[in-house]
């Protein structure tokens, strides 16, 4: 079975909302780069990265989202991520790898569109 991979984009409320889905891996990485690339390019320094959607993530992901950080935080900008913590197959694929590599700490970690694109302070996710 293939899985289509898809990256699309929104504004909502100050910020660029990247909706990722299917199969986030060394083939399809790339797009995802890309994608924030051009958003920083553009002077949007605000950035969600919505995976509720993406149903596999190799090391290739990880590297995306790590140096998708990186970038950001390199323009003082903010960087929030949707992993739900339930979802079709107990949760998101995404942020049980993250957690299994020990990297989810790194990341400003949301439960859904709502709370990401909000500016309420939080405590910090585990």
């Amino acid at each position: 079975m293939v899985v289509a991979f898809n990256v699309t984009g929104e504004e909502r409320g100050g910020w660029t909302v990247v909706q990722v889905s299917g199969e986030l891996d060394l083939v399809s990485s790339p797009a995802l780069r890309q994608r924030v690339h051009d958003a920083v390019a553009e002077g949007r320094h605000s950035l969600v990265l919505d995976l509720s959607d993406v149903l596999f993530c190799d090391s290739s992901g990880v590297g995306v989202l790590i140096a998708a950080r990186r970038l950001i935080r390199s323009c003082q900008g903010r960087l929030r991520l949707i992993l739900p913590a339930q979802g079709a197959v107990d949760g998101s694929h995404v942020n049980r790898v993250l957690a299994a590599l020990g990297v989810r700490r790194l990341f400003d970690v949301h439960p859904d569109l709502a709370s990401a694109t909000g500016d309420e302070p939080r405590p910090l996710s585990a």
